[in-house]
């Protein structure tokens, strides 16, 4: 699938839920906005790290119900509290690993920050995983796939600059149309693991079939010498 594909699938799954995304997107930049411009005081920094990894969770929740098909609620910005230590340590360690990375070199650093992008659907679709499982499962996701995620970004390009025009209102939309199309890349990431699996899996019984015909065979040659070799009675 190509960007605009996953674009195509984006808008149509958020049809008739712009404005609860929007209204989520809203929310969210406000808490965070708030907590941006408080940090020159340690409250605002401290609070920045205790709540984005939660509302980061939400918003994977939000956008991956939307991309399967089912209406956002509002209350599902705020589903990441109910996994709050998982949140919070997968937030803390990509910000570690990302900003390791980028003490490299810049570049290493975006190359990171694309390999970690599943973590957070990941963990929405499995809150029991632990927080660095979900960062290493994403990184083998993204195996091969961060180009295709770079592209689908870019891809936004031009709504990004018409949001200028907008004095960045267009951004509550453009955002959510960004992060669904992000879901449904998610989704066919998940589509090929799958398909992968069942391949393997039909790879390996093909392969047991012709192994145990020769057993059964065999098995039957042997049952077949034992029956020849039993005394007969006159």
């Amino acid at each position: 699938m190509r960007a605009r594909d996953f674009r195509r699938l984006a808008w149509t799954h958020l049809h008739g839920n712009w404005g609860t995304m929007a209204l989520c997107t809203l929310i969210y930049s406000l808490i965070i906005g708030a907590c941006a411009a408080l940090a020159i005081f340690f409250v605002g920094g401290l609070a920045a790290i205790l709540l984005g990894g939660a509302f980061l969770l939400g918003l994977a929740v939000l956008v991956l119900t939307t991309a399967r098909g089912v209406a956002p609620r509002i209350e599902q910005l705020f589903d990441g509290f109910r996994n709050y230590a998982s949140a919070l340590a997968l937030s803390l360690l990509i910000w570690i690993f990302t900003f390791l990375w980028t003490l490299l070199f810049f570049i290493p650093g975006i190359i990171m920050s694309y390999a970690y992008s599943m973590s957070w659907f990941i963990l929405a679709d499995d809150p029991n995983i632990p927080a660095n499982e979900a960062r290493k499962r994403s990184i083998e996701m993204m195996r091969g796939n961060k180009w295709r995620l770079f592209c689908l970004d870019f891809s936004f390009i031009g709504w990004i600059l018409l949001s200028i025009l907008t004095f960045g209102i267009l951004l509550f939309w453009i955002m959510p149309y960004m992060q669904t199309a992000r879901a449904e890349f998610y989704q066919d990431l998940l589509a090929q693991e799958y398909a992968a699996r069942e391949a393997m899996n039909a790879s390996q019984a093909a392969q047991a079939e012709p192994e145990q015909a020769e057993s059964e065979q065999a098995e039957s040659a042997a049952n077949e010498t034992e029956t020849d070799e039993e005394p007969h009675n006159d």
